[in-house]
């Protein structure tokens, strides 16, 4: 990937063909009448399309800087830009609009909501997104798009089934569901296959990777796994708070 100067206006904004784009992110927390800081000034920017991992040890800040990115919390310093907006720029709900349409999140352990069925899981972002009368309108269209979509990755069995009743694996493809509903131009996933055994984890990031590649949405992948990592287009190295090192390869087919 090019560097920021390379990718971005005149301005200093981000270029249209630039998705995510974090600018000198410092996150610090107090400790007593200390502050502890965890970033220390971090760029990191995706293109559209794009496959990324992010890799690191504990504790070098790659889940802060999720979390900054994916808009779930607060840089102390620094710029986030999302799909050409300045996402601090925003109000609160402004904020929470543009995270749901433009950011699908995939979890290691899937957050699905236990008192919901597989498809109303998957349904979730639409009825966060619309207003009540709007979505029952839409609900239909919804639905539809969804159950496809669940039929599509093996759970046409399952849609009525809550999370308690699904196999590990079968929890992620709803998650993946979930997350690709509203076609958003980002995926974050933080870990997807670290709560899976090695068989059924390998099934699920093919259907990530394919879904991603179909959809050409931009892919932002934590993992340990180094093999892993060498399936994305970039490889992005965290240590001690900072980018180590960002380099660019070819993938194996």
């Amino acid at each position: 990937m090019a560097n920021s100067s390379d990718t971005s206006n005149a301005n200093g904004t981000p270029g249209p063909d630039v998705i995510l784009s974090g600018l000198g992110i410092r996150r610090s927390f107090p400790v007593g009448e200390r502050s502890l800081e965890i970033l220390h000034g971090v760029d990191l920017e995706l293109g559209r399309g794009q496959r990324v991992s992010l890799m690191g040890a504990s504790g070098a800040g790659k889940t802060t800087l999720l979390n900054i990115l994916g808009l779930l919390d607060r840089p102390t310093e620094g710029e986030v830009w999302l799909d050409g907006q300045s996402a601090w720029a925003l109000t609160t709900q402004e904020r929470a609009r543009l995270r749901n349409a433009s950011i699908g999140f995939v979890f290691q352990f899937y957050h699905l909501l236990a008192e919901l069925n597989a498809l109303e899981n998957t349904l979730l972002p639409a009825m966060i997104a619309l207003p009540h009368v709007a979505y029952r309108n839409k609900r239909e269209e919804y639905e539809t798009k969804a159950v496809s979509m669940l039929k599509r990755f093996g759970l046409g069995d399952r849609l009525k089934h809550r999370p308690g009743q699904l196999s590990g694996g079968e929890q992620q493809r709803v998650a993946i569901a979930r997350a690709l509903l509203l076609d958003p131009p980002l995926i974050i996933a933080d870990e997807p296959t670290g709560n899976l055994d090695s068989s059924t984890g390998e099934r699920v990031l093919e259907l990530l990777f394919e879904e991603q590649e179909t959809r050409r949405t931009a892919l932002l992948l934590v993992t340990h796994d180094h093999r892993l990592a060498q399936r994305c287009e970039r490889m992005v190295h965290m240590e001690d708070g900072l980018i180590q090192a960002d380099s660019s390869h070819t993938m194996p087919t």
